[in-house]
């Protein structure tokens, strides 16, 4: 297999949520610029269209609130209308709602872990079957430095997160031997919505960045390499892994 070959996603369908916004809309755009055909799924549609009328590739959007979904049989069957069930799932909405543990309210909890972590193992699930019917997939879930490091007011969304990453685990006990990998991206931090409030203080972020190994924070340009390699054929006998995006950020 060639080198080109070897990172190809051409001819794989791709879903990819949260992808009206932050690293979901960059990792939508990423896998449509390297060959799959890419359905974005996100709450906010016009963002939604904005994205898919400019993004390189073929898209198609699926406007969904993932927190309203009962039932993901239905959300699965929409999101395969434009180009069939998906090879590859990107789990990469999330909420952080940043409330002190003294202050957090069942219904931030509930949130939090819902959207970043109840939602992910359905929508999997559902698209699981036909994934090892073709012996072949790919389940990438967003962990994050929480995953492992407590930050300030972030009880909630650090408990969704570590649960991220031993789901993954699970996951790939589960469906591995049937061909679908299941893996983790966890960024360190990037400019996004989400982590909106602690890019707008520039003292904040430049701390940040000085904790990484490399001194500087994330560019979307950062997660290229790592999303195409757990995405394609690079990574066949790769699954269960969390591969942390951080600058070195969790070495020190």
């Amino acid at each position: 297999m060639t080198d080109q070959a070897l990172f190809s996603l051409a001819g794989k369908v791709a879903c990819v949520t949260g992808a009206s916004s932050g690293l979901g809309q960059a990792t939508a755009s990423i896998l449509a610029q390297n060959g799959a055909q890419v359905v974005g799924v996100a709450r906010r549609k016009t963002a939604l269209d904005a994205w898919s009328d400019t993004a390189p590739g073929e898209t198609a959007v699926v406007a969904a609130d993932l927190l309203a979904q009962t039932d993901c049989a239905e959300l699965a069957a929409e999101i395969a209308k434009p180009f069939g069930p998906p090879d590859i799932l990107i789990n990469a909405a999330g909420v952080n709602t940043r409330v002190h543990a003294d202050d957090v309210q069942p219904a931030d909890w509930d949130q939090t872990l819902r959207l970043n972590l109840t939602i992910p193992f359905f929508l999997a699930q559902q698209f699981v079957p036909a994934m090892a019917e073709r012996g072949w997939g790919r389940i990438v879930n967003f962990a994050s430095l929480q995953s492992r490091r407590a930050f300030a007011s972030g009880i909630s969304y650090g408990a969704s997160k570590g649960g991220v990453e031993q789901m993954t685990r699970a996951m790939a006990e589960a469906w591995s031997a049937r061909g679908v990998l299941c893996n983790a991206l966890a960024p360190g931090f990037f400019p996004t919505e989400l982590t909106g409030p602690v890019f707008a203080d520039p003292v904040k972020a430049q701390a940040l960045a000085d904790q990484t190994c490399i001194g500087r924070n994330g560019t979307m340009d950062d997660m290229v390499g790592p999303l195409l390699f757990l995405c394609s054929p690079a990574s066949d006998y790769i699954t269960g892994q969390v591969l942390f995006v951080d600058g070195g950020f969790t070495a020190k």
